[in-house]
């Protein structure tokens, strides 16, 4: 199952070698603004992502 990432103002190099080893990771995104509630905080960025990720399937 492809999964996408996208992290809201934490840069975790673990975590990305980590979810990459467990998970087919096809699409890491790292955002300089937003946070925990990206969703409220920077919707812009986080549909922006979301369609991007669903483009590549069409």
């Amino acid at each position: 199952m492809p999964l996408a990432v996208a992290l809201f103002t934490v840069q975790d190099i673990a975590l990305r070698r980590d979810e990459e080893k467990v998970n087919n990771v096809v699409r890491w995104s790292d955002f300089d603004r937003g946070g925990h509630f990206a969703a409220m905080e920077a919707p812009d960025l986080l549909l922006g992502d979301i369609r991007e990720f669903f483009a590549a399937f069409r």
